[in-house]
């Protein structure tokens, strides 16, 4: 009997290991490496050509609509309580609207803003919505190339042709606990943003909301009080996977792993990365947060935030929004300055 098992087992493994090596299944596909960073660092990014088909097919740039002279009437002599897009010619602003129809509308197009009895009509609150978003994509094209450089966004880089972005977040309720923290802050609940660990649950309210302090390690080891707490730091890495997960990238994208902290062995995405904690930031709490009153119930989050924005929410998966597909130059429209 004993060696009857000893045979049996020797079979059974046998037969896992011909199955590992040489069924189809366990195929490891063709890896596809870009350096990064400095040779022999290994500061590499990897993937496989299905990967980059999935990604290519799911960030195709919207349909071209034809320029717009900015000669001509203004928009405000020919419709009624235009408030924002001031400066454009009404074909200019026409064209703008079409595109709005098609990068934010969904199945109702112009219906999803405006009163079809009535376009000058304010009573639906995605109008109201749309106006201030308009505003902040001219500010983003305007004032924060410091990450979106020339490339530029309009309202589809978020949007895809849908009403409410994929890619959103609220402020969750953490789990009470007693002691010196009112919440747990999310400890030991995974999720998509901190990459299915244990880590911070909501690392966006205080470090893209609110702007804590994004740190992972002192910079000496005394006195106490110098560096980073382990809570912090925790929330930091759970920050960081989120970033991660948003640009397909993993972390020697921006830095040397030998020395997470040192700016001078990191890559020039760092800085890119740096600048775009700070637009999350700046946008949230002047154009999103504001619009807490005007949003229905029902579009609010469990505490009654506002939908706010990280990363993902242009990223989607890749490293540069819609693959590096400039939108800025063939809409000057929404670049803040419009020139003739």
């Amino acid at each position: 009997m004993r060696i009857a098992g000893i045979l049996l087992g020797g079979v059974i493994v046998f037969l896992l290991t011909f199955a590992m090596l040489f069924t189809a299944g366990w195929t490891a596909p063709p890896i596809v490496s870009t350096q990064s960073g400095y040779r022999g660092t290994a500061m590499d990014q990897l993937t496989t050509p299905a990967i980059q088909k999935a990604l290519k097919a799911a960030n195709v740039p919207p349909d071209p609509i034809d320029p717009a002279s900015p000669d001509g009437d203004k928009a405000t002599a020919t419709y009624q309580n235009v408030q924002v897009l001031t400066d454009l010619s009404a074909d200019q602003f026409n064209r703008v609207m079409l595109g709005l129809a098609a990068w934010v509308g969904g199945e109702q197009g112009c219906a999803y803003c405006h009163n079809p009895d009535n376009m000058a009509d304010d009573s639906m609150y995605t109008k109201k919505v749309a106006r201030r978003m308009l505003q902040m994509t001219r500010h983003i094209n305007a004032d924060w190339q410091a990450h979106v450089g020339a490339t530029g966004v309009t309202c589809y880089t978020c949007h895809r042709g849908q009403p409410v972005p994929l890619y959103i977040w609220h402020t969750q309720p953490g789990q009470e606990v007693a002691g010196f923290a009112a919440t747990n802050d999310g400890f030991g609940h995974p999720n998509k943003t901190n990459g299915s660990t244990a880590l911070s649950g909501d690392p966006l309210t205080p470090l893209l909301e609110a702007k804590g302090n994004i740190r992972v390690q002192a910079t000496q080891a005394l006195p106490v009080g110098y560096g980073a707490s382990i809570q912090s730091t925790e929330r930091t890495y759970s920050l960081m996977m989120s970033i991660s997960k948003s640009l397909g990238v993993n972390c020697t994208f921006c830095h040397n792993t030998r020395e997470f902290g040192q700016w001078a062995e990191s890559t020039p995405q760092r800085v890119t990365a740096w600048h775009g904690i700070q637009m999350v930031r700046d946008l949230n709490a002047a154009y999103l947060d504001p619009l807490q009153s005007v949003f229905p119930a029902t579009r609010l989050g469990p505490l009654g935030d506002s939908p706010k924005i990280y990363c993902a929410t242009c990223h989607q998966g890749v490293n540069k929004p819609l693959l590096g597909v400039s939108l800025a130059k063939d809409w000057p429209e929404l670049g803040g300055v419009v020139t003739k």
